[in-house]
């Protein structure tokens, strides 16, 4: 059966993001090891050292390096080859950006130079359906990947003869999460003082940005939704902007919103 692939990028916790409109011909990714030789000396059989030889210290891996080209669609033209989402993820409230199919060229290139100017990573996910006879899709998860990473370059440019469309090419490197651990003194059964070094905070890829700008469709619950994963701080949203009960549903479009922290 036929596969079927599908990519897709994010920022800030899947908040925002989209799926490739045109799948790349190809994906080049790197991974390398990263041993260390080093010449080991030992005792010969007189008085003097000599060399025992070389040998490799296996480390960890170096990081992950993804990169492709293809090309985002204008939509006036009408290319049978646009990738369809995946019919399980899209209805999924976290992936609610997903629906709304492809948009304009411009706007993919926008919220790349936008997330690269936040320093912070995004999210790449490569995944692979496998099609059967009744239409639907199996997984072929070990095929998958699916890490944060950082934009390491971006190329794109108007394509000549196809008006409208833009082709780039994306250099993407796997991103992790690091902080420092706290150590703290514990007196334990045998009355020694030892240090215990502090589990560090779950990773997090959100950006908590201090503004919201009002859209179409937006209301206070569904932008504390949005940014904290509940709706019970609407409340505090309508409050820090002194909005009143009878104003909240004539918020007007372009109302910019400050944000409470988290």
């Amino acid at each position: 059966m036929e596969d079927h692939y599908f990519i897709y990028l994010s920022f800030n916790n899947q908040a925002e993001g989209w799926r490739l409109p045109v799948n790349p011909e190809s994906i080049e990714i790197s991974e390398e090891g990263q041993g260390k030789t080093y010449n080991i000396v030992g005792k010969g059989g007189g008085t003097e050292e000599t060399r025992a030889g070389e040998i490799n210290v296996i480390q960890s891996p170096r990081l992950k390096t993804v990169s492709f080209s293809s090309f985002f669609p204008s939509k006036s033209h009408n290319y049978p080859f646009i990738v369809q989402g995946i019919p399980e993820l899209t209805p999924n409230p976290k992936y609610l950006y997903l629906r709304d199919g492809i948009h304009d060229p411009m706007k993919y290139v926008k919220d790349i130079r936008k997330w690269m100017e936040t320093k912070h990573p995004i999210r790449f996910m490569y995944i692979v359906r496998r099609g059967r006879e009744d239409g639907k899709l199996d997984n072929v998860s070990d095929r998958d990947l699916n890490f944060p990473a950082s934009i390491e370059k971006f190329e794109w440019k108007e394509v000549a003869g196809s008006p409208g469309d833009i082709e780039y090419t994306l250099s993407l490197k796997e991103y992790v999460f690091y902080s420092a651990r706290n150590v703290q003194p514990v007196v334990n059964a045998k009355g020694e003082t030892v240090l215990v070094q502090q589990q560090p905070a779950r990773p997090d890829e959100g950006v908590m940005l201090e503004t919201h700008t009002f859209q179409d469709g937006d209301s206070l619950t569904k932008i504390s939704t949005k940014y904290y994963g509940d709706s019970a701080r609407a409340r505090e949203i309508q409050e820090l902007n002194g909005i009143s009960d009878s104003e909240v549903e004539g918020i007007q479009n372009g109302a910019v919103l400050r944000l409470p922290p988290k």
